[in-house]
């Protein structure tokens, strides 16, 4: 236990040695954390900049361009009376949208012509298309509804019958789970999710990679000639490590005030689970290719995608089957899904048996092979090292 103590402080330096792998596991989660959480810190889009040609200059077309300038979510930046070039100055002034009144508009809507209100949406930014798009249909509707009530009181109905008669029903709407629509609380856990399994793979990557290209390997297995032994004194200073910083990970939620519930047990077996899953795929990678550049590049295939393929922003019903089956063990995958159902569901561990069942799969199955892989390689290293031995005392 002394000599293993005694190898761990060796790992503890070599970790401290590389710069590199310093910045990238203590500075990254930090850093991305605070950069996201303030980038969607503003919760929701708002001002996006629309352009009204009113093409009637009449009273009621005013009336709509005072809605539209009340609308949070719209900022009126100009209202001309003719289109111009707006289509050349849509790349540059980057208008959500166009909206534009006919001529005879006022006109129309009082003869029950049904005149075309235009909407020219710039789709170019989903996001912002879509919620520009709501926020002008709900100012749209809201008028439209408004003139049809004015009319029907005009021609003497009472105000009462007015509203009924065109109101047929009432629509009521409940937001459940983050019912004010935060983007923060929707985006962040999600990254900051995609993040630790990033910086978990790439610092495991070098573990063994690096003891290749260096010969310190040799040494090691000079001690123990145990894959089991080599595993566990390479795994025990990370963690020893990650806990504190899925801990600073974790004050995020406080921070921005995410309505979240994640301090329990069932979030506490999830992230365990996927810290081990992590480390047991990136070790494998490191045992598997003696290199630190191919190692690492070859955990960010995996890792890069793995945001998109989870399923958390864009529904996997969405996503080829062949490709969803793929994501499924990627550890990232599990813990997003898992961590919906217990933070946001309220969910227990029952909930979350199938995403805990996958990981533990993914990590077994990661660390056989691992186990395999490396007695294999230590085996190598020492018949290597004694015929080497052999041809020197010759």
């Amino acid at each position: 236990m002394k000599k293993f103590i005694k190898l761990v402080k060796v790992e503890f330096k070599r970790i401290f040695s590389n710069n590199v792998l310093l910045a990238i596991f203590f500075g990254a989660p930090i850093l991305y954390g605070f950069l996201f959480g303030y980038v969607y810190q503003q919760a929701k889009v708002v001002d996006l900049p629309i352009v009204i040609v009113d093409q009637d200059r009449s009273p009621t077309s005013d009336k709509i361009i005072d809605a539209f300038n009340d609308n949070e979510g719209l900022l009126v930046t100009d209202v001309r009376y003719s289109a111009g070039n707006l289509i050349d100055e849509m790349p540059i002034k980057q208008y959500a949208a166009v909206i534009t009144l006919p001529s005879n508009f006022e006109a129309d809507v009082f003869q029950k012509k049904h005149p075309e209100v235009r909407v020219d949406l710039n789709m170019a930014n989903i996001l912002n298309a879509n919620t520009a798009s709501k926020h002008i249909q709900s100012v749209l509707m809201t008028l439209n509804a408004g003139m049809e009530i004015e009319s029907l009181k005009k021609q003497g109905m009472h105000p009462a019958q007015a509203l009924s008669s065109y109101e047929s029903f009432k629509i009521n709407f409940n937001k459940l789970y983050n019912s004010t629509g935060n983007y923060v609380t929707f985006m962040l856990p999600g990254l900051l999710g995609g993040i630790m399994q990033q910086i978990i793979f790439l610092a495991m990557a070098l573990v063994f990679s690096r003891d290749f290209e260096d010969g310190y390997f040799k040494k090691l297995i000079k001690e123990s000639k145990s894959s089991l032994y080599h595993i566990a004194l390479k795994a025990t200073p990370f963690l020893l490590m990650l806990p504190i910083i899925w801990l600073a990970v974790g004050l995020f939620f406080p921070y921005f005030n995410i309505a979240a519930n994640v301090f329990n047990f069932p979030m506490l077996a999830l992230v365990i689970l996927l810290t081990l899953a992590s480390m047991a795929i990136g070790m494998l990678f490191s045992i598997a290719i003696p290199s630190q550049l191919k190692a690492t590049e070859l955990l960010m295939v995996i890792s890069t995608p793995a945001f998109i393929l989870s399923g958390f922003t864009w529904p996997t019903m969405a996503i080829p089957t062949a490709i969803t089956n793929i994501a499924q063990f990627i550890p990232l995958t599990q813990f997003l899904s898992g961590f919906r159902k217990i933070a946001f569901y309220d969910g227990g561990l029952t909930s979350i048996t199938p995403e805990l069942g996958m990981l533990l799969l993914i990590t077994a199955v990661s660390f056989i092979l691992m186990v395999i892989l490396l007695q294999v390689k230590i085996y190598r290293f020492g018949k290597k090292n004694k015929i080497v031995g052999n041809e020197i005392d010759e």
